[in-house]
């Protein structure tokens, strides 16, 4: 019998101008510090949803109200650290989001050493790899569900090699 995994379930929310993205610069997390990621985002509690929790996460960490409606889905990703533990298997939901109210400030100083806007064509170089991986492909676009992190993920080529090896 395959033993059964959980994931946690994140969600993040990708604040844009134009063709420039809000970042912040992790610290105190416990993980990723000193690395850009996406102004806010973080786990979905308990009888929460994913849209939810985002616009929580914004109001927590940037002191800015998103409205449900103005948060568009962009992609969920699931995500691995190649660990048996529960805590890195993900499953991330990014949300971007071009209207909101308020002022975009740091609000939680322990965990974020600044705030900045990037443009898409300009990412600064410490950048969480998983958010790099979306934020660079966000002009050219998404598949609703990306992999990140599984070594053993067969290209759609090798998927169709097998497949004509398949007995008829």
């Amino acid at each position: 019998m395959v033993e059964r995994f959980t994931l946690t379930p994140v969600s993040y929310v990708i604040l844009r101008r134009g063709d420039s993205v809000l970042l912040q610069l992790r610290q105190g997390t416990g993980a990723m510090n000193g690395q850009w990621s996406a102004a806010a985002a973080g786990h979905v509690e308990a009888h929460e949803s994913v849209s939810e929790a985002a616009s929580r996460e914004v109001r927590e960490e940037l002191g800015i109200v998103v409205e449900a409606h103005d948060l568009v889905p962009l992609t969920t990703m699931h995500r691995t650290q190649g660990t048996s533990r529960a805590l890195d298997q993900r499953v991330d939901f990014f949300f971007t989001c071009e209207s909101w109210a308020g002022n975009p400030k740091i609000v939680e100083r322990d965990k974020s050493a600044g705030l900045e806007w990037f443009k898409l064509d300009d990412l600064p170089e410490t950048l969480v790899p998983h958010e790099r991986y979306v934020l660079e492909r966000l002009k050219t676009g998404l598949a609703p569900i990306v992999n990140f992190g599984f070594t053993n993920l067969k290209t759609r080529e090798q998927f169709q090699d097998d497949q004509h090896r398949l007995p008829t």
